[in-house]
């Protein structure tokens, strides 16, 4: 019994393996000194395109841009126009192109990768082609070579330029919450204002009912002197003999 486990755990591991085996693809197969023939026509006619010559090609339907590349190599309108592109920021990165050295070749699972070191005016790049299975280009850049000092200055740029950053959203977020204290305030100040009003008026009636016997009492005492002028006037006295102690209106006749 256990000579059949191990048997079926023999032949289980074999099938495993051989099957970890099938499923692993090989590398693109190609022909060096094709590849090389292609990348170095590419690095020439980048070298020879002019900004407006590139204006001129982008400007060009996409059906004459592929017709034109069937008959200049295996590149595709979009990987074409991008090599010119990146070789125009390579330029501007790096300086005038000047020469280039040997290449080097990477076969992958699917693509193939061409590198290749140039050399610029102002500092040494390196040219990278990839190319796909069927050897046709999918994209070139040119990546610029920077010095230790170089890229420690630019990473100390970076770190300030972060930390500016940071403080800056810092110092607009402190700005935002102390205006929060200021608008506590003015709401406030908006709430005390029909609370005073409503005050206001309400001292304002108050002080008219308190005014309201006093101007009473004096239109009777006015009344007073009137009808006591008049009756020391009928009688021909003075006005010091007697006293109006009660005034009653008298109800209308009907005549």
């Amino acid at each position: 019994m256990k000579k059949k486990i191990s048997l079926l755990l023999c032949l289980f591991v074999m099938m495993l393996f051989a099957t970890g085996c099938g499923s692993t693809k090989e590398t693109v197969e190609y022909d060096e000194a094709a590849v090389m023939q292609v990348t170095e026509f590419l690095i020439q006619q980048c070298d020879g395109a002019s900004e407006e010559i590139i204006e001129s090609w982008k400007a060009l339907p996409e059906s004459a841009q592929e017709y034109q590349l069937m008959q200049m190599g295996p590149f595709t309108a979009e990987s074409f126009t991008g090599a010119l592109d990146a070789w125009q920021s390579g330029i501007e990165e790096c300086g005038a192109y000047i020469g280039h050295g040997d290449y080097s070749f990477e076969a992958k699972t699917g693509t193939l990768e061409v590198t290749v070191p140039a050399q610029y005016e102002e500092r040494d790049a390196e040219l990278l082609f990839i190319f796909d299975e069927n050897m046709y280009l999918e994209s070139m850049t040119v990546n610029a070579q920077y010095s230790m000092g170089e890229i420690a200055e630019k990473a100390g740029l970076n770190t300030l330029l972060g930390m500016g950053t940071v403080f800056a959203v810092l110092i607009l977020i402190s700005f935002i919450i102390s205006l929060f204290g200021l608008i506590s305030k003015m709401e406030e100040s908006f709430r005390k204002k029909p609370q005073a009003a409503v005050k206001e008026a309400a001292a304002a009636t108050e002080e008219a009912k308190e005014e309201a016997p006093a101007s009473g009492e004096t239109e009777d005492l006015e009344l007073i002197a009137v009808i006591s002028a008049a009756i020391a006037a009928a009688e021909g006295t003075s006005e010091d003999g007697f006293v109006v102690r009660s005034i009653r209106r008298r109800p209308s006749n009907n005549w």
